[in-house]
């Protein structure tokens, strides 16, 4: 070793080191102080941007959530208010059920029950109007997509669900129905007769489950008249030109729709025997221009006979939507429908961009339910002053029940496998990223402690060692003093 006084290398040297010990043990009582391991983009430059990153991500899941929430919570709404519609709706089905009894009310009652029935109906029209989520309704058509007929003459009624070919709707567009077959009733055929007069053969036969018995003097006339005055519980009619035969049509469109007539005695047919025939759905294509322009937005999807509302003339998708044909759109052709209007249903369900979800809720006023089951007629303007308007105001009671119902299914569809389930499995992911952001960015403590013991020592030690380095100098005093 050399001897020197003006420059000790050997104090430099253990300075040094102790200085270096300090900052780790300095970094080290920071990262315990704040259980942080990054507490500064230095501390770990490319574990700060992954961490960064996972951060947003976890703070957008807890809001996500939140959304979520806020939808439920918007759902519930619209669905508690449609219940309270659908309590309405069935006692509007036992008024009209009431006032069919038409030989045991007298005019009084039969008032009495239109009275209630209106007032049912303002309550409904009421409730679609005032249901509000905050200062969002509900229930007016706003809140969703909604179509309406612009061709009459061969649409009754359009119903949407806010999807379409599996997407959302999210633009206003047309509707164009192009009926590939059209539907049928059944129709069934007797034996030839001359005249409207010509005598029945005695026995009896049976039509969809009603059996009708003859005697020798009941003629043509006679036995059309019986089976015309049974309809409603058949659901046939009988019409007779002279010279041909009797022939028996469903009332109703549709395979659903059938006629059976069993025949022992040969009073219609030529031989004893029986014989049958069903109807036929209708089938159409329809087009939505699914960005409102024309170009590059037409979407087609096959719609079949549905057994909504007026059976086979109501077309339906595998999405929900129905398209109710008139008796005169009933026929192969391409028509203009209506019209689709969007309002404004969308959730930001997820943490990302694109990741939503929409609610389509209709109009349900009563003039919005129970079109087309009969021509000319909703629920805001049926009567029950007659006994044909209480059958009447059933069959549109009955759909708009359905259609009530089938907007709540969609509700609660959506509530239980869209949000609900969304929200447990954005629960589960924000915990894992939190787990994951965790590793990258919180101390171990226990590691922690065990490197800050380690820089103590070295601390003191250095501090120990640079003592003696700076005393070595002494040394040379004693050459000196030599």
């Amino acid at each position: 070793m050399s001897f020197r006084v003006n420059s000790n290398v050997t104090a430099m040297n253990a300075l040094r080191n102790v200085t270096m010990t300090g900052l780790e043990q300095s970094k080290s009582i920071n990262r315990l102080s704040t259980g942080l391991r990054i507490n500064s983009a230095a501390d770990d430059p490319a574990g700060l941007i992954i961490s960064e990153n996972f951060r947003a991500q976890i703070q957008s899941m807890g809001q996500a959530i939140r959304n979520n929430q806020d939808a439920i919570n918007f759902a519930k709404t619209a669905e508690g208010a449609l219940d309270e519609v659908n309590k309405l709706l069935r006692d509007a089905r036992s008024l009209a059920i009431a006032a069919g009894n038409t030989a045991t009310l007298d005019a009084a009652q039969i008032q009495a029950n239109q009275s209630q029935l209106n007032s049912i109906v303002s309550s409904i029209t009421r409730i679609s109007q005032n249901t509000q989520f905050g200062q969002k309704k509900l229930l007016d058509g706003s809140a969703g997509v909604s179509g309406a007929v612009t061709n009459g003459a061969s649409f009754s009624s359009i119903y949407m669900t806010g999807t379409f070919a599996g997407a959302a709707l999210t633009t206003n567009a047309a509707i164009t129905v192009a009926v590939t077959s059209a539907a049928d009733k059944a129709v069934v055929a007797s034996k030839a007769f001359a005249f409207g007069t010509t005598t029945m053969t005695a026995g009896s036969f049976t039509v969809n489950g009603t059996t009708f018995t003859t005697t020798a003097a009941d003629t043509v006339n006679d036995v059309v008249t019986r089976i015309n005055n049974s309809s409603t519980q058949t659901g046939v009619r009988a019409e007779f030109t002279a010279g041909g035969a009797i022939t028996l049509t469903q009332v109703n469109y549709g395979a659903s729709n059938r006629i059976d007539l069993s025949d022992a005695n040969a009073v219609l047919l030529a031989a004893a025997g029986s014989v049958s025939d069903n109807g036929a759905d209708a089938t159409a294509n329809v087009v939505i221009d699914t960005n409102g322009a024309t170009a590059g937005g037409l979407v087609t999807v096959a719609f079949t006979g549905g057994r909504f509302g007026n059976g086979a003339l109501t077309l339906t998708d595998a999405d929900g939507n129905a398209i109710t044909l008139t008796e005169n759109g009933n026929a192969v052709a391409s028509n203009l429908a209506g019209q689709i209007t969007v309002g404004s249903s969308s959730f930001q369900i997820g943490a990302n961009s694109g990741q939503t979800t929409a609610l389509s809720l209709g109009n349900f006023a009563a003039s919005q339910l129970g079109n087309g089951s009969v021509s000319g007629l909703n629920l805001s303007n049926i009567d029950l002053t007659s006994a044909s308007g209480a059958s009447d105001a059933l069959k549109v009671i009955d759909q708009a029940i359905a259609e009530v119902a089938r907007s709540r299914g969609a509700i609660g569809n959506f509530q239980r496998n869209v949000l609900e389930s969304n929200v447990r499995s954005l629960g589960v992911a924000k915990e894992n990223l939190a787990a994951t952001e965790s590793t990258i960015r919180d101390t171990d403590i226990a590691d922690e402690m065990t490197t800050f013991t380690r820089w103590q020592i070295l601390s003191q030690s250095g501090i120990s060692v640079l003592a003696q380095a700076n005393a070595a100098p002494q040394a040379v005093l004693s050459l000196l003093r030599g």
